[in-house]
């Protein structure tokens, strides 16, 4: 496996309920800010058990997938709320944990 897929994968885990963090910050924690692409590709066939739902776009918003009402869903089920315009309030959920 990926080194820098098994460090992203390794961050995720560490994201609390009731928080989200970005690509771009998961990749900045990781020393490298401009990866957050990487990152995404680091979350498709993630691990079981890998809270990939609390990983989302540094605006707040969902990346459009098959999976984005289910998505939704796990994040307001651990109490995150969404803005009237579809996104997460990033001042109040962000994850400010660090490496």
């Amino acid at each position: 496996m990926n080194t820098f897929f098994s460090q992203v994968h390794a961050v995720v885990s560490r994201i609390p309920s009731s928080r989200v963090a970005s690509y771009g910050q998961i990749a900045g924690m990781l020393g490298d800010p401009r990866r957050a692409r990487t990152v995404g590709w680091a979350m498709h066939g993630c691990p079981e058990g890998l809270p990939w739902h609390r990983v989302v776009k540094a605006d707040g918003s969902l990346a459009k997938t098959e999976l984005f009402e289910l998505q939704m869903a796990m994040l307001e089920s651990e109490g995150v709320h969404f803005l009237s315009n579809g996104r997460i309030d990033m001042e109040t959920f962000a994850w400010k944990g660090d490496c």
